[in-house]
């Protein structure tokens, strides 16, 4: 998520909050000497050096706790990013790369910040240094954090720990407990299967037209894709559209057959919602009368799904939604609760998708260690997660902390139980940025599919062959544009 899209997100506390709570301990911390230090932190996010939503996030309670230690922020993101002015025949700076350079320059940070799938870059070059001597030397208790994080974290660096993340996000199935003891079915648990969640919806699905009630859906809302949902079934089986070198497609498959064909069953067994036409759907939004419904664009909200994968910051907007149920005429609130995502039997622990938020580790090069320990100590602490703890967005890694807000209860348990899916390396998206334009390949002809226009197997031999060829025009012109088409198109000098 870019961070303009967390700022609007970011629950905002008050200095009176902050000094009360860390006043005892600031003499003490800043009482190791008057010598003002600086750490520096980089990060491959595109934070700038003044950016207001990382401060606030990450580094201003440390700031008042510790204040001879100044933060310097170091930006690894061009410029040009923002303001549209890259010259079009320079190949784009990569954020990692830059971030890479700086960590290995003559003034490097002491702190990184990376994405969860950039970090086997940087341990796989030794550019991580491994926190676990620090965490046995100092007693930093981890047994309270969330073993799907931590665990998560463990997996990317062989066992060993790099780096540390204060807080994360997740996915979990939500389910409307109504629709179930309606149709007398049992309500799901966790870690059941995907095909007993299947089944479960067929159970539930019933209706035609505009009433039809499905059973699941991937995404609560309206307009989503089964296509690129999917993606959430296909992660933990380690499934993949190419090699690790981005030149050969890996889908001509019976894994990949199988997959497309439990969609393609889904889609037309009606248990899952077909995709909504956005102008329709804006028209039942805006045409008011009694049959007004804001919550058109939201499958399980209307009551059109039983059950639905949801990301725990979706939960506050059900929760308001019940709380104000007495202003949205023909709304009625939903008695609902959640359990893990499916699972599947060859992968009875992972989940689809942990979106960690600030992953931050200490550069092997820092020159100013002690203080980058202090500072992932004080981020990854009690006292840090009792003040984060209250956000609507995002889940503190301590356990203790980890509750439901404002008096509404439900099983909280189902988003921090499964281990992160493994992830393709990602770098090479960065060495190839033209290869997503393989997965759109498919997203035709799987819609070919859907429209009888192909069986499955032999849309996924025309995906291969089609992908192959795109991958080996990738390969021949490392510095050109791939057009949707596959064809190369070469730079034009601006004016």
């Amino acid at each position: 998520m870019k961070p303009w899209m967390k700022k609007t997100m970011l629950l905002s506390v008050s200095a009176g909050l902050i000094i009360p709570t860390l006043a005892g301990c600031t003499k003490a911390k800043s009482a190791d000497t008057n010598t003002e230090r600086v750490l520096r932190i980089a990060t491959s996010m595109g934070y700038g050096p003044d950016d207001e939503y990382f401060r606030q996030q990450f580094t201003e309670i440390f700031e008042f706790a510790n204040p001879n230690i100044k933060i310097e922020i170091i930006p690894t993101m061009d410029d040009s990013y923002y303001y549209g002015r890259r010259d079009p025949n320079e190949k784009p700076v990569d954020p990692m790369d830059k971030l890479k350079e700086a960590m290995q320059g003559d003034n490097p940070p002491d702190v990184v910040m990376v994405g969860y799938e950039q970090l086997p870059d940087l341990i796989s070059n030794n550019l991580l240094t491994q926190l676990d001597p620090m965490i046995t030397k100092d007693k930093f208790d981890t047994s309270d954090m969330v073993p799907a994080v931590i665990e998560g974290l463990k997996k990317v660096g062989d066992g060993k720990l790099y780096a540390m993340t204060p807080t994360f996000n997740s996915s979990a199935l939500i389910y409307n407990k109504a629709m179930f003891d309606e149709a007398g079915v049992p309500y799901p648990t966790d870690k059941m299967t995907w095909e007993e969640a299947f089944d479960l919806g067929r159970r539930l699905a019933k209706g035609e037209g505009e009433n039809r009630k499905y059973g699941f859906s991937f995404s609560t809302q309206s307009m989503g894709d089964i296509y690129y949902s999917m993606q959430m079934y296909t992660a933990p089986l380690q499934l993949t559209m190419f090699d690790d070198k981005g030149e050969k497609m890996t889908v001509d498959s019976d894994q990949w057959e199988r997959v497309w064909k439990t969609m393609l069953q889904l889609k037309q067994d009606k248990i899952i919602p077909e995709q909504q036409d956005p102008a329709a759907m804006k028209s039942r939004m805006m045409g008011g009368g009694e049959d007004f419904n804001p919550f058109s664009y939201d499958d399980f909200l209307s009551s059109r799904v039983a059950m639905s994968i949801i990301n725990y910051g979706q939960i506050n907007q059900i929760t308001n939604a019940n709380k104000n149920a007495q202003n949205y005429k023909g709304f009625t609130p939903i008695d609902w609760d959640v359990v893990t995502l499916p699972v599947h039997p060859e992968a009875p622990d992972v989940g689809g998708y942990i979106g960690m938020n600030g992953i931050m580790g200490i550069n092997a090069k820092a020159q100013n260690v002690e203080d980058a320990w202090k500072f992932i100590k004080f981020v990854n602490g009690e006292d840090w997660a009792r003040l984060k703890s209250s956000s609507s967005y995002n889940i503190v890694t301590r356990k203790k902390f980890i509750k439901p807000k404002d008096g509404v209860q439900f099983h909280i348990d189902a988003f921090t139980t499964l281990t992160p899916a493994p992830q393709q390396d990602y770098r090479i998206y960065r060495e190839k940025p033209d290869i997503g334009q393989v997965q759109e390949i498919g997203h035709q002809l799987f819609n070919d599919v859907t429209q009888g226009k192909m069986q499955v197997r032999d849309a996924l031999k025309k995906w291969q062959t089609d992908g192959d060829a795109l991958l080996q025009k990738i390969k021949e012109s490392p510095n050109g544009q791939i057009n949707g088409n596959g064809g190369v198109i070469q730079a034009v000098p601006a004016g």
